[in-house]
């Protein structure tokens, strides 16, 4: 099965753990990767989230860049909307010059959090993501020497821009920029197709494409066993539940069943959100990755494993690889 693969990394904070233990499992996680032939590893921007570390995802980039040699490092993704466009030209201009040729700003138009965090954040700048292309032609303006103000270091380097998504602007927007695209399959299943065939759709070439390129994000949970996979992926369900439940906790141990933990409400929902999640051995990843390459003709993967032992999480990606590469 030859297809590009690469990591996505939430930098899990698990319970009983703290978020240095989390950035230690990361440039471990990302040390392995590279060696395995992982394309890419990518850290998520999340806000007032007890069981994700990555909040200042430039630093952190800097960070896994720093501790590997040759895999490229980049956001999965960077809110836009959050920060002002310079800030996020001059945070990935000082990478790019730090680590030339290894950097990949992601970008995304969600907030990354709740509400009242938001509010936080922006401040005065309430935007509610509806100015993303201006704020994206802005942003890439810095880095073009395009606009009156000079993004120093950003200006005239070359950072490949993705746009991220979940529904469909995104989608359309990536294409009629010519722009990579990267879509949320792990947790918005249902909006994959209709996303691919709006970005395949409205493809425009451009500079930076001639064709589209689409990578999509998939909870993969890989063990020795199958039934040793699906006892790990009690902790990414309990993580999603707890979400739903507006319990902002650490990752959790796995346990041996759900039942009891959640409604028959909750267990539907969660089985909706988490669709196309794919859980189990070798044979088992194997099967459902390569009909899942099949269905979408993705060109590219992005593994997400919310496992909550180190040493567990390194075999699922080590067994992802042995059957991508």
């Amino acid at each position: 099965m030859s297809i590009l693969y690469s990591v996505l990394d939430l930098a899990p904070i698990t319970a009983g753990g703290t978020p240095a233990d989390s950035f230690r499992n990361s440039a471990d996680l990302a040390r392995h990767a590279e060696e395995w032939g992982y394309n890419r590893y990518w850290l998520a921007e999340h806000h007032n989230m007890p069981g994700i570390a990555s909040s200042a995802t430039s630093v952190v980039i800097g960070h896994i860049a720093s501790a590997t040699k040759t895999i490229r490092v980049g956001s999965g993704g960077i809110m836009l909307p959050n920060h002002a466009p310079l800030v996020i030209a001059e945070q990935f201009g000082t990478l790019e010059s730090l680590f030339p040729g290894r950097i990949d700003l992601g970008l995304g138009r969600a907030p990354g959090t709740d509400q009242m965090t938001m509010r936080a954040l922006r401040r005065q700048n309430m935007s509610d993501g509806h100015d993303f292309p201006e704020q994206l032609e802005e942003l890439r303006g810095y880095f073009e020497g395009r606009n009156h103000i000079h993004a120093v270091p950003g200006e005239g380097l070359n950072i490949p821009i993705w746009l991220l998504g979940s529904s469909g602007f995104s989608a359309r927007l990536a294409g009629d920029l010519g722009l990579p695209f990267s879509f949320a399959s792990h947790f918005s299943p249902d909006n994959t197709m209709p996303a691919l065939a709006l970005y395949r759709r409205h493809f425009t070439p451009s500079d930076v494409l001639k064709k589209p390129h689409a990578m999509l994000g998939v909870n993969v949970i890989a063990a020795d066993t199958d039934a040793e996979a699906e006892r790990l992926a009690t902790s990414m369900q309990q993580q999603f539940l707890n979400l739903i439940r507006n319990n902002a906790v650490p990752l959790q141990p796995p346990v041996d069943s759900m039942d009891g933990i959640w409604s028959e409400f909750e267990k539907a929902a969660l089985q909706q959100q988490l669709g196309s999640s794919i859980i189990g051995g070798p044979e088992t990843v194997k099967e459902k990755l390569s009909a899942f390459i099949e269905d979408t003709a993705a060109d590219e993967l992005m593994i997400n494993a919310q496992i909550f032992d180190h040493v567990a999480r390194l075999r699922s990606f080590e067994i992802v690889a042995d059957i991508l590469k």
